[in-house]
């Protein structure tokens, strides 16, 4: 069974920095790629940044150039960060960590396979 688990979330003010981890256990299960979704209410699930193929990485349109996900896996950790900096109102949403052994089904959150229950990130003055 795979668990992921969020910590970092909290309430920020308009232009704060906040850093998310995921924690990831896997036992015997491969996961390929992980990354990090986020959900406003009232709207869908969205991806957020994403480990592509080689080690790449991907972000959404709203978050280039503020937003930095990192990884870990020394020691065997498998640990998954979001550095989030310049954080906007629009931001506010419940983020998830997901892993999936597909790089393709990462992209459909209809399709990933692993998802953590989610860390609330609040943007507000």
């Amino acid at each position: 069974q795979v668990q992921l688990v969020e910590s970092g979330g909290g309430l920020v003010q308009p232009g704060g920095s906040l850093r998310l981890s995921c924690a990831a256990s896997r036992g015997r299960f491969v996961i390929n790629t992980m990354g990090w979704y986020r959900q406003a209410p009232g709207k869908e699930r969205e991806l957020v940044a994403v480990f592509t193929s080689g080690g790449s990485t991907n972000y959404a349109d709203p978050v280039k150039g503020r937003f930095t996900i990192s990884r870990d896996n020394a020691n065997a950790k498998n640990t998954v960060y979001l550095q989030m900096n310049t954080l906007k109102p629009e931001d506010t949403a419940v983020y998830y960590c997901a892993a999936d052994p597909d790089l393709i089904s990462m992209w459909y959150p209809g399709r990933v396979n692993y998802w953590g229950k989610g860390t609330l990130v609040t943007v507000s003055s």
